[in-house]
């Protein structure tokens, strides 16, 4: 009779501690996996479960029996993982990696409980099979980011375009999107693909304008600004509405305006996308205030100065200043902001504003303004509730509170004086029920409003009854569009659903097919939910598949298989779910696009569209008003108001039914990790003429993420979210930053491929700009960080060029 040697002294002792750790991995799994097929999901985490129990029971009793379980639940966890998700890096990896490293731990102790010759070689063997699994892991990783090219650049030359803008792009970056068409395109050649690599940093300066420990401006910047280059001077502005002016070959400060606004006046961003420039008609140059510089602040005022100098225009308004909040009712500080560039068109200033988001449904008017250029007088307001008010509402009246509003950037077009603008959801975006007549209409739509007179020419809505946050974002972005009959001027407009229309430009009729589709019904107002909604099928940036449970991610297989419970207790319908007060509900895509404040870049030489978007889902549920009361949601201005975080996590939407709380990408409450696998941001090329996708690739290095916002430092594209836009350029490259790896690179627009990178100092969301000084082609960004998207703060303005001579 032979008696069993078991391990004894300190390796007895790591092997019971391993046995001790998955017994406990194996409960939790047990237990959790049991849940999971109570609603309908997938068996494995329990029956794994099971395993691990009896694998760490074996080892705790110090028997090679333990080790040949785990191996065995490892190698059917292998099987699983397979047939769910294939050879992909991005799912095989919650599935995979975690189970992996424990059967390195198994594979360990082989030899200790089974002595001689016999143990090492298993355990030896054992260890290089697994090296070679996570060798083909990496591989499948490598593979998840790699670049989908699917047609051939078109050939230069393809398509002529139009822009009729007073002064051109080129030399010059004189408006926000480059011109008033916003299509982000330089015609300069001088860096190339073959030449990029030898980018240097030329000069960077500091605004100046930090959030220190001021604790009204704590964790609320995010100055997404753009700057303009017009003849010898850049102008930038911050994230409080500073303007600066440089020399754009050096950097050197010509002249700073400090609008002095408070940080009580920041919303839920201090953000100052762009400022405009103006040239007044048959005035000398050398007069003051000849040309100026026009932007929007955050206290929502309107503010003119010269560009030369940088003083006020004592002609513009009351000493170079307009307030654009008056009529438009009961406000509090950082309720009413601009936060994006005018847009200037004959002579008439058309701004839209923010209005704070889910804080009260009689929030302040989205009236659309028009201020003459020179005076600064009202031309006129746009009231869609009231087309009988044409300017300042009478006596004793204020324009009507809670419609959709305009807090992104319009486009123009000056030859036929019509202003484009990307229109907001109805106050309290997550209830409909009293939405009536032209707010119905209107939300969620792009407007042709005629410049002369204020008064629509035509709108295409994008979203019917919209209780999803859909907002339109971008700005829509102007081009000759070729047709059987010949180009068509065509406005481009981009969706955060990811939709891409294409209106003809005088109309607003589709250029491109729609069609309505059957969308999920139900809800808290099931009455208020359209049967249809609809979509381009021109081009989608949106998945072709719904979520489903295989897509819930992790850094192991327990978060994994919560997300999965998570999943499995929300109501998901697809495309559309209607929102639910009784559990979360998915909403897919998220309210960051899709398409968002960034737009989109077209080469119009060779017909290109470019767009960068986000993939990601919110985790949402109504909150009944009496709940909401009781956990002291108040809007703002109230004292038990709250401040900072993520838009609509926790917002009250005060005399509606229900507040709302949003888990903006659905992220873990323990890691952070985001429930959906990467990626969760991309780029694409678009062949403009046929809608098709030329190639298409993830957007962002997963340097800066991990679990419990640990960096993992590692330089692979796993497609972060990402805001802020891209340019692209005649000599064939995209520059781009916008993801929350802190980096802006160069992509070879003819191959997607990443052909230059450098290290910004803060995070990259907003929109690089190109221009020409002194001979030389310069690439700029202010990386002003974003506290939503989690990077850091930077008060930096940074140009690159090529070496002189090269």
């Amino acid at each position: 009779m032979s008696i069993e040697r078991k391990p004894k002294g300190l390796a007895g002792g790591l092997i019971v501690a391993l046995g001790l750790l998955l017994l406990l991995i194996g409960i939790v799994l047990t237990g959790g996996g049991g849940w999971l097929i109570s609603l309908g999901g997938s068996w494995y985490y329990l029956l794994a479960g099971i395993g691990l129990i009896l694998s760490g029971v074996g080892l705790i009793r110090r028997t090679m029996l333990g080790a040949w379980i785990y191996i065995a639940v490892f190698l059917a966890t292998l099987v699983w993982a397979l047939w769910e998700v294939g050879i992909d890096g991005w799912g095989l990896l919650p599935r995979v990696v975690g189970p992996a490293v424990l059967l390195f731990l198994v594979l360990l102790t082989v030899p200790a409980l089974t002595p001689g010759r016999g143990g090492k070689v298993v355990a030896g063997g054992g260890i290089a099979a697994l090296v070679a699994l996570l060798a083909v892991g990496g591989f499948a990783s490598a593979n998840a980011a790699k670049i989908g090219v699917t047609q051939d650049l078109p050939a230069l030359q393809a398509i002529a375009s139009s822009d009729p803008d007073a002064i051109p792009v080129g030399a010059d970056w004189p408006a926000y999107g480059g011109s008033y068409h916003a299509q982000r395109y330089s015609p300069l050649t001088q860096i190339t693909p073959a030449n990029v690599g030898k980018l240097e940093r030329v000069w960077a300066i500091h605004t100046g304008d930090l959030p220190g420990n001021r604790p009204g401006a704590q964790n609320k910047y995010a100055s997404e600004n753009t700057p303009l280059k017009v003849g010898d001077t850049l102008y930038a502005c911050t994230g409080k509405g500073m303007v600066l002016a440089l020399d754009p070959a050096t950097g050197r400060q010509k002249w700073k305006h400090d609008p002095q606004v408070s940080d009580d006046a920041i919303p839920y961003t201090a953000a100052c996308r762009g400022v405009s420039y103006y040239v007044v008609p048959n005035v000398a140059a050398t007069e003051p205030c000849a040309t100026r510089i026009i932007w929007g602040t955050l206290d929502a005022r309107l503010i003119a100065v010269d560009a030369r100098t940088g003083q006020r225009c004592a002609g513009f308004g009351q000493g170079g200043q307009v307030n654009t909040a008056e009529g438009m009712g009961p406000t509090v500080p950082g309720m009413i902001s601009i936060t994006s560039a005018p847009t200037i068109v004959r002579g008439v200033v058309v701004t839209g504003h923010q209005i704070l988001d889910g804080q009260r449904r009689n929030a302040p008017s989205g009236v659309i303004k028009g201020f003459d250029a020179v005076t600064g007088q009202l031309s006129w307001a746009w009231d869609m509730m009231r087309p009988d008010i044409n300017t300042t509402p009478p006596e004793g009246q204020i324009y009507t509170l809670g419609t959709p509003n305009m807090w992104t950037t319009a486009s123009g077009d000056e030859r036929m004086g019509l202003v484009y603008l990307p229109l907001g959801s109805t106050a309290a975006d997550y209830v409909s029920a009293d939405r009536t007549g032209p707010q119905l209409d209107y939300a969620t739509s792009l407007v042709a409003l005629d410049v002369t007179t204020g008064k629509p020419r035509w709108h295409f809505q994008t979203v019917r009854h919209d209780v999803w946050d859909y907002d339109l974002g971008s700005q829509a972005t102007l081009v000759d569009f070729p047709t059987g009959g010949g180009s068509v001027p065509a406005v481009v407009l981009p969706s955060k659903q990811g939709d891409i229309y294409v209106l003809d430009r005088a109309t607003g009729r589709p250029l491109t097919p729609v069609r309505d589709i059957a969308v999920p019904q139900g809800g808290v107002e099931p009455r208020m939910r359209t049967p249809t909604q609809p979509t381009s099928l021109y081009h989608t940036l949106r998945r072709d598949n719904d979520l489903d449970e295989k897509q819930m991610w992790g850094m192991s297989p327990i978060d994994q298989m919560i997300c999965r419970i998570q999943y499995r207790q929300s109501s998901y319908k697809g495309f559309y779910t209607p929102p639910e007060t009784s559990r979360r509900y998915i909403q897919y895509p998220g309210y960051n696009g899709g398409s968002d404040w960034g737009g989109i870049a077209v080469d119009p030489a060779r017909g290109v569209i470019v767009a960068n978007y986000n993939d990601m889902p919110n985790y949402n549920r109504l909150i009944p008003r009496a709940e909401a009361d009781r956990m002291g949601w108040a809007p703002r201005g109230e004292p038990n108001a709250r401040k900072g975080g993520a838009e609509g996590a926790g917002d009250p939407q005060a005399g509606a039914p229900y507040a709302i709380s949003v888990n903006a990408g659905w992220r873990m409450p323990f890691t952070g990790l985001l429930c959906k696998e990467p990626p969760y941001g991309g780029i694409r090329a678009i062949n403009m003429r046929t809608g098709k996708t030329i190639w298409d690739r993830p957007l962002g290095q997963a340097l800066k993420n991990g679990p419990f916002g640990i960096p993992s430092n590692l330089p692979i594209e796993i497609g972060t979210p990402n805001n802020g836009g891209a340019v692209v350029t005649a000599g064939g490259l995209i520059f781009i930053a916008a993801a929350t790896d802190d980096l802006i690179r160069a992509i070879d627009l003819k191959t997607g491929q990443t052909v230059w990178t450098a290290k910004l100092p803060g995070g990259g969301q907003t929109t690089p700009m190109i221009y020409e000084a002194g001979g030389r082609q310069f690439v700029v960004i202010a990386p002003g960080g974003h506290h939503f998207m989690e990077t850091p703060v930077s008060d930096e303005v940074i140009a690159w060029a090529l070496p002189q001579g090269a």
